[in-house]
């Protein structure tokens, strides 16, 4: 069993998308970060930089005591090789998925937050780290966008790679993108989106989190 401490941002959904995908059974302790609750104690001992998402491993490989990891990337890496799944065994293959899992991490993720921050949710509009984050994320689906043209998927077959880019990209009107001008993103976005473990993992999102009415 897998205890996933979850909200429903875009590094709270890569995860459920890998369990989803590798059947594994979980439980999700939903962290409500709007009522700041990163930061009750219990969630820290697990998760030192108050942040979602985070896992407990009640039955790691090899048997022991559970295992807590936070960071969606480490967390990705690990269910992949506790599972031998969406991680290629070829060490090219491998190191690619690995590029594009930092890729994300590194790039997208803090870049495209930046964009929401300060579009969205910053108490004073300013047109310079709007301007700035809008384009630096049209860049990012620039180079996403070349990656893809001659792959259906970032490292060859469907990888951890893919489910750490994949929701950041759901939000793309919120970044001010608009994926007709990724036509290669946009291809695989649909694809991706398509996928039955997707689809529940983003269904139990708006259990825990409902989308207010428009």
């Amino acid at each position: 069993m897998i205890d996933l401490y979850y909200w429903t941002t875009p590094n709270g959904h890569k995860v459920p998308i890998f369990l989803e995908e590798a059947g594994l059974p979980y439980r999700i302790h939903p962290i409500n970060i709007g009522r700041d609750e990163q930061f009750q104690p219990d969630f820290l001992k697990i998760a030192p930089n108050n942040r979602i998402p985070a896992i407990v491993d009640r039955d790691p490989a090899g048997g022991g005591e559970p295992i807590s990891v936070f960071e969606s990337g480490a967390i990705l890496l690990y269910l992949a090789e506790k599972t031998g799944r969406f991680i290629a065994s070829d060490l090219r293959q491998r190191v690619t998925t690995l590029e594009w899992l930092f890729w994300q991490v590194g790039g997208l993720g803090p870049m495209a937050g930046q964009n929401h921050h300060f579009n969205a949710f910053a108490p004073e509009k300013l047109p310079y780290a709007m301007n700035r984050y809008i384009k630096e994320t049209a860049r990012l689906y620039g180079v996403l966008d070349r990656r893809l043209a001659d792959r259906e998927f970032l490292a060859g077959d469907y990888s951890i790679a893919d489910m750490a880019s994949y929701p950041w990209i759901v939000p793309y009107q919120r970044q001010s993108q608009n994926l007709d001008d990724f036509p290669h993103v946009k291809r695989w976005f649909e694809t991706i989106k398509a996928r039955p473990a997707v689809q529940r993992a983003y269904a139990k999102a708006e259990e825990i989190n409902p989308t207010p009415p428009a």
